[in-house]
């Protein structure tokens, strides 16, 4: 049996933006690089997602397992004239001895809530800030996606964007992260190898128009896969003779003793058509085929084939998905929080006129409240804060504080959990089927409302009251 390797073995140690070097050079001529640092990830909520589906933690974790300068690494640097030998001395000897926490891929989440947190010396904190922005990014983007589609119909969705992703890694990675975010099939066949998801596939129109009929493209093509016949009835005139010549294909294959999947639909109005296609299937006894469709589908058009009642069981979604189309970036970033200062890890804030760009300082934690097992509010709030659910607990908005909520008779959970401690792994890395299992029960504890793509309700994402006070206390001293 196959045993997928999960994940590509390249050193990505230079997969970092030039300053961060720079600056780890300045930390170390300044004596600064072995002060303690926290920083968070986390997602800016203006004009993108309203929520999010936590992804690439497993890249993460390669990346930070297998950080290392080789002598081909040193040798570059050297050429670029920019750094002294103590710095490429202390480069080749570099290994991350930090603490990592984060939130578990297919958990979901909100704005400006800590996705991973790095506490590390400045100078090994500040090398990984790229690469991580890198790997949460773009897999939480794609899941994020890949969600929102599932959540736009019943219907199964299958992830076939690779010819459209932007490069090779956009589109295994891409694969792994939708099939995290509810896309359970890909057409990608290095991701399905790599990662273990099941690939699917039929062929295109070229494959038909290599023949001098349909009918005879159709009848090759199920003569080599009667248990796996799934035939695209549009290339000439899908009702009058698509649909037609695959019945009669069909017909043929169940005679012998086959079961065909059915057809599948890649252009033209996919409402009319699958109904229209639906009913000539069911007349001729093949109510059991299903029917497929393509052809640049996203979440406007789910839901308008939804109201339009089509017939669909299965849709094969790629350029929108991939692309995360309509919203190119997830918009995480990566931001210092506390500060080692005299042995004591002082809280940091980021001021900006933007309120959205004012960073929450301190060691943080998320805590997600429950009641009747759903989720009703997320709280930010300090690390060491402690929570006794037998007793009411009112949250408040961070802005408007005089909106308030009080529970009682509720459950919390603390959402990120260690990862790595002094630079050891220290969590178990679940399987891929076991993170979408996870993504469904987590998307599963919301409301509907919270989820939906249209005129989404805000879920509440607070601030404790001593992390409240502590920012308006260094906002205030920022004055």
């Amino acid at each position: 049996m196959y045993e997928s390797k999960r994940t590509l073995t390249n050193n990505l140690t230079l997969l970092t933006d030039l300053y961060q070097l720079t600056m780890m050079n300045g930390y170390q001529i300044k004596g600064l690089d072995s002060k303690r640092a926290v920083f968070d990830i986390f997602y800016r909520g203006g004009g993108g997602y309203s929520y999010a589906i936590a992804a690439g933690l497993e890249q993460a974790i390669d990346y930070i397992q297998n950080l290392h300068f080789d002598d081909s690494d040193i040798e570059y640097l050297r050429s670029q004239n920019i750094f002294g030998e103590d710095f490429l001395e202390k480069l080749r000897n570099f290994r991350f001895t930090g603490d990592i926490k984060a939130v578990e891929e297919g958990t979901m989440i909100f704005p400006y809530e800590p996705i991973l947190t790095v506490s590390a010396p400045l100078f090994e904190a500040q090398l990984v800030e790229t690469a991580l922005l890198c790997f949460i990014n773009h897999q939480t983007l794609i899941a994020t996606k890949a969600a929102r589609l599932r959540e736009c119909t019943k219907n199964k969705i299958s992830e076939f964007g690779l010819r459209r992703a932007q490069g090779p890694d956009a589109g295994i990675y891409g694969a792994r992260a939708a099939y995290i975010g509810g896309c359970r099939t890909t057409s990608n066949v290095v991701a399905g190898k790599l990662f273990d998801i099941p690939i699917t596939g039929t062929h295109s129109h070229s494959w038909v128009m290599s023949f001098d009929t349909e009918l005879e493209a159709f009848e090759t093509y199920a003569s080599i896969y009667p248990d796996k016949c799934l035939l695209l009835v549009d290339t000439y005139d899908t009702l009058k003779s698509g649909v037609p010549n695959a019945i009669k294909v069909f017909d043929k294959l169940k005679a012998e003793g086959h079961q065909p999947i059915g057809i599948r639909l890649d252009s033209g109005d996919l409402a009319y058509l699958s109904r229209k296609a639906r009913v000539m299937l069911d007349e001729a006894g093949h109510k059991d085929c299903l029917i497929f469709a393509t052809n640049d589908i996203d979440e406007q058009i789910l839901l308008a084939l939804n109201q339009q009642d089509a017939k669909i069981d299965v849709y094969g979604i790629g350029t929108k998905l991939i692309t995360s189309y309509t919203n190119a970036s997830l918009g995480g970033v990566y931001k210092l929080s506390a500060l080692e200062e005299n042995g004591v890890m002082l809280p940091k804030i980021k001021v900006s006129n933007s309120h959205e760009k004012t960073t929450n300082p301190g060691i943080k934690k998320v805590i997600r409240i429950y009641k009747d097992g759903k989720a009703q509010a997320d709280l930010i709030c300090l690390e060491e804060e402690t929570f006794d659910t037998s007793k009411p607990l009112t949250i408040f908005h961070p802005e408007n504080t005089y909106k308030k909520k009080t529970f009682e008779n509720y459950e919390i959970k603390e959402l990120m959990v260690p990862i790595f401690k002094n630079g050891e792994l220290v969590y178990k890395m679940p399987s891929l089927k076991e993170i979408a299992a996870h993504e469904d029960e987590s998307i599963g504890e919301f409301f509907p409302e919270y989820r939906r793509v249209i005129n989404t309700q805000e879920y509440k994402v607070d601030l404790s009251k001593a992390l409240w006070d502590l920012k308006q206390e260094l906002l205030n001293k920022s004055n």
